[in-house]
């Protein structure tokens, strides 16, 4: 199986067409389609059902993809780490982090940390626990950070951040007259509910259930900063990491306590069988430093 097919499959699936992908790919269009037959003949599938003179991928043609597209992934992590190697030499880092803590709390750690005089590149990619794991595990990254959904057994983890949730609202709320907000209060005015498979929202779900109540979202998000931006709007209350309220105080959003406890729990995973850097160290210090500073504004801004 010649690996240029599968680079023009790749393409023809990225882009849609067969001319679309020649374009892209800087080749012509007949070419694409013999790739594609000499692709389906080598591996005796049928990928694509020609429809009208267009391709349309088959079942076998997506699941191809992804694992095609994790081929393809390590290859360009190589071409960039060559990059980096020419323009920064052996000096990088390379993080990951979920989105709760990648949007506002990663970059103030970074700030801190003071990339300039350390003579170092550093490579930050916001992307879901999952790929984090996936990252990590395959060496891609230094260390990450990611949420507690996923399973890290065998893999060297060590807890983060663990703090309970607080309810996001705007700050002429109704609510935000209350020092302390209790479960049934969040049944009675519009909720901004995390996604079904964040591991917040079914600890808040099972919390209700226990007391006979039930969330019923207007609008659900995979992003903490998303029920933030939403609430800031006056669309609704949500219960967020407490981090990531840390930007939102001084734009319209009140935050309270809830009553009862639902954890928000974030991992620092490493690099399996790999020592950290001494910059990796003093990245992770900086990073300890910079939550205790955020936690500390969270609890004034709860009194």
């Amino acid at each position: 199986m010649d690996m240029r097919d599968i680079q023009i499959f790749r393409a023809v699936m990225q882009a849609g067409t067969t001319s679309k992908a020649a374009v892209l790919l800087g080749i012509s269009q007949p070419a694409v389609s013999q790739a594609i037959r000499r692709l389906e003949t080598d591996s005796e599938l049928r990928l694509f059902d020609r429809v009208r003179s267009r391709l349309v991928p088959t079942q076998e043609a997506e699941a191809l993809k992804v694992e095609v597209d994790r081929c393809f992934a390590g290859f360009e992590m190589i071409e960039h780490r060559i990059r980096s190697l020419k323009s920064f030499g052996v000096g990088r880092l390379a993080i990951g982090s979920l989105p709760a803590l990648g949007m506002g709390f990663m970059p103030r750690a970074i700030a801190a940390f003071e990339l300039g005089p350390r003579r170092i590149q550093l490579s930050f990619q916001i992307m879901s626990s999952r790929e984090v794991l996936q990252q990590v595990t395959a060496g891609q990254l230094d260390f990450g950070l990611m949420a507690d959904e996923i399973s890290v057994a065998g893999l060297e983890h060590s807890p983060f951040i663990q703090q309970p949730g607080v309810v996001a609202m705007p700050a002429r709320h109704p609510l935000a007259r209350k020092a302390i907000i209790e479960p049934q209060d969040l049944c009675e005015y519009p909720f901004l509910a995390l996604n079904p498979e964040d591991a917040s929202r079914r600890r808040l779900e099972t919390a209700m259930a226990e007391r006979g109540l039930a969330l019923r979202p207007v609008l659900e998000t995979p992003y903490a900063f998303s029920v933030c931006e939403f609430a800031r709007r006056g669309l609704g209350i949500g219960l967020i990491h407490p981090v990531t309220a840390v930007d939102y105080l001084s734009r319209g959003v009140k935050i309270k306590r809830l009553s009862i406890d639902v954890m928000f729990r974030s991992l620092l995973v490493f690099r399996p069988g790999r020592p950290l850097s001494l910059n990796a160290q003093e990245l992770l210090r900086t990073m300890r430093i910079q939550a205790a500073k955020d936690l500390r504004l969270i609890e004034t801004a709860l009194k």
